[in-house]
């Protein structure tokens, strides 16, 4: 059985912030105006670590002025004599939880100023931060501490791990070729009152319920606001994204399902529209060169459970591909958690996606 003592006792949050003075660099708080600073920071570890990815000031400044956030207090940024950028920290909380409370931790080292003892010292205080944070939220949930690492990151590894932390889930990085020569994308049939659509605003928060439907049963998922649904969406492609929706949807089934949750109930009784299935794209142009190719990235994909076994998301996802293709696209990426309850990563092997890169999880559980 997990620990629910107090969310108070079990963060065990220190008083004071633990001090960082390796590497003899000045800190101080990032601000949203920081965007294109972090930015270049961020893509100069990516390029060191030959990461997969590179990030926009776009992306980053979305990160930094989220509504939820705090720079004032979930921030560091490690400046030298030069007033050179040289390490960073940002410890994010996120609104929605209601299954397990959690903080992420972010940031690190510029490579010019690795091996000082900076990235260790960092981490401790973001760790701290994080305990305070998840002290004083209040939810009386298990509480988590997690942080990300691509599978070629040895060096990060060890530094979360010396840190405490484990790792917990696993994640494949999928990519399908498309065009001349790929293997032809799917024809799928929907049956019933079942309808394949493209994305548009009306159907927004439709899509939210379903994600969080979707996801109820995903290890680490938690439901999104509207405020966090609508957040992160500077390489957003709505022209590529699609929906399935149940234009007549048994409302009475549906409701006596035990699978179906009270937000999705409310939206039946008021006879708003159900989306069942849905993929949401992106363009990170920015990562094409990194790559080697262009592609379309399926950053959403899921189907309600009262839904599964009907081939929605697969007609989405298949749709979301022939929209990639047809704008010239070379493939189709996405991620997905190795051990997804759905079954998913076998239905994506089955379509062509092959692994081409991996990345874990890691945690401190509390």
């Amino acid at each position: 059985m997990p620990d629910l003592s107090p969310i108070a006792e079990r963060a065990a949050a220190p008083e004071t912030l633990p001090e960082i003075t390796a590497g003899d660099l000045s800190w101080r708080a990032a601000t949203v105006a920081d965007a294109q600073l972090v930015a270049d920071f961020n893509n100069a570890m990516g390029e060191a670590d030959e990461l997969p990815f590179r990030e926009t000031v776009d992306e980053v400044r979305e990160e930094l002025e989220a509504p939820w956030v705090d720079l004032s207090t979930q921030s560091m940024l490690g400046f030298d004599a030069e007033a050179r950028l040289r390490a960073a920290g940002f410890v994010m909380t996120t609104p929605g939880d209601v299954r397990t409370v959690r903080a992420f931790v972010s940031g690190g080292v510029h490579p010019e100023r690795r091996g000082e003892g900076i990235g260790r010292e960092l981490l401790a205080w973001q760790v701290a931060r994080a305990r305070q944070l998840l002290a004083a939220s209040g939810k009386e949930l298990p509480g988590r501490i997690a942080a990300y690492a691509e599978d070629t990151d040895t060096a990060r590894h060890r530094i979360f791990e010396h840190a405490g932390f484990v790792a917990r889930r696993f994640f494949a990085d999928l990519k399908r070729p498309l065009g001349e020569g790929a293997p032809p994308i799917p024809e799928v049939e929907l049956a019933g009152s079942l309808r394949l659509a493209d994305f548009s605003p009306e159907l927004d928060d439709a899509t939210r319920l379903a994600h969080n439907d979707a996801f109820r049963d995903h290890w680490g998922s938690e439901p999104q606001t509207p405020e966090q649904w609508q957040s992160g969406r500077s390489e957003f492609a709505p022209e590529w994204s699609h929906v399935v929706v149940d234009d007549a949807p048994d409302v009475e089934a549906l409701l006596a399902d035990e699978r179906t949750d009270a937000s999705t109930a409310d939206a039946l009784r008021a006879g708003a529209p159900l989306v069942v299935a849905y993929a949401y794209n992106s363009r990170f142009e920015a990562d094409f060169e990194v790559r080697g190719y262009s592609f379309g990235y399926t950053g959403l994909l899921g189907t309600r459970r009262a839904y599964r076994g009907r081939k929605a998301a697969i007609a989405a996802l298949a749709a979301s591909m022939r929209s990639f293709e047809d704008a010239g696209m070379e493939a189709a990426v996405l991620d997905v958690d190795t051990e997804n309850p759905s079954g998913a990563h076998g239905l994506y092997a089955s379509l062509g996606y092959v692994k081409e890169h991996s990345s874990r999880m890691y945690s401190i559980e509390l």
